[in-house]
């Protein structure tokens, strides 16, 4: 296959990279910043206008549009605008592309996020009888911009153009765990390594995620399987709450201390640290309904096998 992965150079692009081309197929990354080393080959767009680059829409058998500013900033006014401008701008014009293609790809799948469903700790979200959030009492202002953003990310892939020979998928992922440095795993781990892997305020909010080889064969999945279309969680199906997560991830390392951080001590940690304490505070209960009735089986379904198969990994890299 030819994938086209707009905004591929990121570190989820990136993992989508390297096991497509391990398989064989051709990878072209849509980047606004060419010269910056990616795995596959590069295509200069700027995420907002047509260009040369849709001629790549022409030859193309899948598009994976993860194009997006990094959540993980301090959420200020210009950050704000950015981050909403850079999903929706990018999903825009995507569409248009795969529009005006005479031989367009028989599959796009969109980025989304599963933030989209509320703060909840008592039942899980799926696609069928999930609650959308934005509505609840006593969270947060940045809480619900995190919301509008995702509804404003969905919104502008529903509204693009219809192509009626490209199937259109919209991928509500949890967060993506992998090895690579830089990314979240690798963030809680240094937690964990330096001691401070404990529980983050109660405990009780919710994590959902999923390990990169799990989301890479659900990619693979909804490339094959046809019937599939709307929106899919991409989620393991045993999100488990923080103070659980810490605890089996502290095990998977080999250590058995890990300082707990109040919520007053996540707010100033978090503001020197130029990010936002949702990231870690919100509970995200989300499970993979759709995958899991399609008969998708996860290879690392459990997180104590996840978390030592990603600490193995790690000690290689």
């Amino acid at each position: 296959m030819k994938i086209v992965i707009p905004g591929g150079s990121g570190q989820v692009g990136q993992v989508l990279a390297r096991a497509f081309l391990k398989d064989g197929h051709d990878v072209v990354i849509l980047t606004r910043q060419p010269a910056v080393k990616a795995v596959g080959r590069s295509v200069f767009w700027d995420g907002r206008t047509l260009g040369d680059w849709t001629g790549e829409f022409e030859t193309a058998d899948v598009v994976i549009n993860l194009a997006g500013k990094s959540v993980n900033c301090r959420y200020t006014p210009g950050n704000r605008e950015e981050i909403t401008r850079s999903r929706v701008d990018s999903t825009k014009v995507v569409g248009q592309g795969i529009a005006r293609a005479e031989c367009p790809p028989r599959l796009w799948l969109q980025a989304a996020t599963a933030t989209i469903y509320s703060h909840l700790y008592d039942a899980p979200n799926d696609e069928a009888s999930g609650i959308i959030g934005g509505h609840e009492e006593n969270v947060p202002e940045t809480w619900r911009f995190s919301i509008d953003v995702a509804n404003a990310w969905e919104r502008a892939f529903h509204e693009a153009p219809l192509s009626p020979r490209t199937r259109k998928v919209l991928l509500r992922s949890a967060v993506i765990l992998s090895p690579d440095r830089g990314g979240i795993f690798d963030v809680l781990l240094g937690l964990v390594r330096h001691g401070l892997g404990g529980q983050v305020g109660d405990g009780r909010q919710f994590m959902s995620w999923i390990h990169d080889t799990d989301f890479i064969r659900a990619i693979y999945w909804l490339i094959t399987h046809e019937n599939l279309e709307g929106a899919v969680i991409l989620a393991s199906p045993n999100p488990l709450p923080n103070a659980e997560f810490m605890r089996v991830l502290r095990e998977a390392w080999g250590t058995r201390v890990g300082l707990p951080a109040s919520k007053w001590m996540l707010e100033i940690a978090t503001f020197f640290m130029r990010t936002e304490t949702e990231l870690i505070l919100k509970s995200r209960r989300v499970v993979p309904g759709r995958l899991l009735q399609d008969g998708f089986k996860f290879q690392f379904a459990d997180w104590p096998d996840a978390a030592r198969d990603l600490c193995r990994r790690w000690r290689l890299m």
